[in-house]
């Protein structure tokens, strides 16, 4: 016996299984489009701002790479770098060479070598610099040594406590030219004066122009400690 299928008629307003399917398939409405154009836009709002903000931000730190703010000051101090059993680095050689030639110029009566102990090292990057520094005539008195950082941050805070307990805040400080909007930004948030001469050989390249340009431009919104403690 074959099934009849029903023909009564449907109740007003009820929607057919396919009338429904056709609605779900229907283009959103005006305001959901609108909202959606909204979002769109504001989304390259914040990518044309943050583009433009590193933008200025890799031109400051050029400008700072090419920038020599020899000043008289209360101190020198010198960025870490590697050292080999004792015998500091190229970089870390070429950063003591123009902190010496800075302090014989009078430029400041102290100079202060920075750098922990890395690991599976003997000496610290400050007390190579230190010994560096003595057999070349400095004398004992004219330096000092920070030997706890690990990084540029953790140096000149501790650098910073040292030198403003005797009174001292307006430093010269020696490091890369790329390096040297970052140390100032540092230098001030930990209560220093900074000017910064750079030892620069070939001129910083490209990549550590961009890498220090993301560093301050994140340092500058987040704060340097707080940079240091994502980046170690």
């Amino acid at each position: 016996m074959t099934p009849q299928t029903s023909t009564a008629p449907l109740p007003p307003g009820t929607i057919t299984s396919g009338e429904h399917a056709a609605l779900e398939a229907e283009p959103p409405g005006p305001r959901t489009g609108m909202w959606r154009r909204r979002a769109v836009r504001a989304v390259g709002i914040v990518v044309l701002l943050l583009m433009a903000y590193l933008t200025v931000t890799f031109v400051q730190v050029w400008r700072a790479s090419s920038e020599d703010d020899v000043q008289r000051s209360d101190a020198i101090v010198v960025l870490g770098a590697a050292q080999y059993d004792g015998q500091p680095s190229p970089v870390l050689e070429g950063r003591l060479r123009h902190a010496l030639s800075l302090y014989r110029r009078g430029i400041a009566p102290l100079i202060v070598v920075t750098g922990g102990r890395q690991a599976g090292d003997t000496f610290t990057e400050a007390t190579a610099g230190y010994n560096w520094l003595r057999d070349r005539d400095v004398p004992d008195e004219a330096i000092r040594k920070e030997v706890q950082g690990r990084n540029t941050f953790e140096s000149l805070a501790a650098t910073a406590r040292f030198l403003t307990d005797e009174g001292l805040d307006e430093v010269m400080f020696v490091s890369d030219d790329y390096h040297a909007l970052r140390v100032a930004g540092i230098a001030r948030e930990v209560g220093l004066d900074p000017h910064v001469s750079a030892v620069s050989v070939d001129g910083a390249s490209v990549t550590q122009l961009g890498r220090e340009t993301v560093a301050v431009a994140i340092g500058r919104v987040t704060g340097y400690r707080r940079l240091t403690r994502v980046t170690g």
